[in-house]
């Protein structure tokens, strides 16, 4: 098993930058892909990135355009997500996921969750 905690949320302006920090312990954190989402009220949980065990291969959500960098430390059992250029559609909890070996762009297919980190972003 793997538990998470996300932190680095808060309140940011428009085009400002946030780094999020997904922290795991227990087993074997090597052995999980990790995935990034986000939710805001009233809408699904939505995929935004993913990176494969080793950090060699990751995946973003078209709609972030190249604003959002994920990246790890399996030294550190740590996972981040840079993001920059941030707008009021930002807003939301994040929530970072693990998955035993591969990734997957679905939630449902993500067995250990954190408990989210609020995101808002100011115009």
């Amino acid at each position: 098993q793997v538990q998470l905690v996300e932190s680095g949320g808060g309140l940011v302006q428009a085009g400002g930058s946030l780094r999020l920090t997904c922290a795991a312990s227990g087993r074997a954190f090597s052995t999980y892909a990790i995935g990034w989402f986000r939710q805001a009220p009233g809408n699904e949980r939505e995929i935004l990135a993913t990176i494969e065990r080793t950090g060699a291969s990751s995946y973003y959500a078209d709609s972030l355009k190249g604003r959002f960098t994920v990246s790890r430390d399996n030294v550190k059992n740590t996972v981040y997500l840079q993001m920059s250029g941030l707008n009021p559609e930002d807003t939301a909890v994040y929530y970072c996921a693990a998955r035993f070996l591969y990734a997957s762009r679905s939630p449902h297919d993500y067995n250990y969750w954190g408990q989210g980190t609020q995101v808002t972003v100011s115009s």
